[in-house]
């Protein structure tokens, strides 16, 4: 699939779509990776008759790297901005790690566009203190050892994308980054709001599924179940492993499809306005 771009704050967006039709699904990846990452799944939703859309985050894939702190809201409303580019009015929005959270935040803050979520690994209070310790050297490496992890990228991408299977290409993704690009993220990510508090994930009607797996720091097992447990409108799934949606997708990958069907069927009336009506209320509340 090609790479269309659009803008964001004056920063270029890289995304790609696949399929046709009006049930609109976004797929965003992970923090570190790019829109490869769900490649495989969006040419399966894509099968069963979605318009999806992969896209690249400010700092990651074929996008512009930022030039100041990205935090979860900002990359939602990047997210807002490319369904008005695309003239989708409203959309599941899936993504994985990074990608849950700036799902949850697209519900908070534009509830009546989000007509489900798709929420892989999601990362909440209790992954501060993993998160911290993983991705804390990778920051200050790529700011204070910047020569080092400059010889590390540019080793990395002497390395043909086509001599590597699937899941060694993302990794491979991953040590290309220029460390400068990397920083800033990371940075973004900890000065930034991770998630939503969970007063507001509690308003979230969009329907969701909810996938958590066990033995993660970075993404813990507990978060994802209690996420479960209270929005009222979501079913947890365990995945047997992090990489199970990679290599051996089929159960995961036809839960999603399932999810996404349900979805897009005919919804209750005054649920649409109600979203709306808590949205105005927040917009009220700020204004005042």
């Amino acid at each position: 699939m090609d790479v269309e771009h659009f803008r964001f704050e004056g920063h270029k967006i890289a995304y790609r779509t696949y399929g046709s039709g009006k049930r609109a699904v976004i797929l965003v990846h992970s923090l570190l990776f790019n829109q490869d990452l769900h490649g495989p799944l969006a040419k399966k939703l894509a099968e069963h008759g979605n318009f999806v859309v992969t896209v690249d985050m400010v700092g990651h894939g074929d996008s512009d790297g930022p030039i100041d702190r990205f935090d979860m809201p900002r990359y939602a409303h990047a997210v807002e901005t490319l369904m008005n580019k695309l003239e989708i009015e409203e959309a599941v929005i899936g993504g994985t790690s990074l990608g849950a959270n700036i799902g949850l935040e697209c519900a908070v803050h534009f509830p009546e566009r989000v007509r489900g979520l798709i929420t892989d690994m999601p990362a909440l209070e209790r992954a501060i203190i993993g998160g911290s310790a993983i991705f804390t050297p990778i920051m200050l490496t790529a700011k204070y050892l910047t020569p080092v992890a400059d010889v590390t990228s540019r080793a990395a991408r002497l390395i043909p994308r086509w001599s590597m299977p699937y899941s060694a290409n993302l990794v491979l993704d991953v040590l290309k980054r220029d460390p400068r690009t990397t920083s800033h993220v990371l940075q973004g990510i900890y000065f930034g709001r991770l998630a939503p508090p969970r007063e507001e994930r509690m308003d979230i009607e969009a329907p969701a599924l909810i996938i958590g797996h066990k033995f993660d720091p970075v993404h813990p097992y507990d978060d994802a179940v209690e996420l479960a447990g209270d929005m009222p409108n979501a079913t947890f799934i365990e995945a047997r492993s992090i990489a199970e949606l990679r290599l051996m997708p089929k159960r995961l990958t036809n839960s999603i499809i399932e999810h996404v069907d349900q979805c897009w069927r005919p919804r209750a009336v005054g649920s649409s306005s109600r979203a709306a009506t808590k949205q105005a209320g927040r917009r009220t509340g700020k204004q005042s």
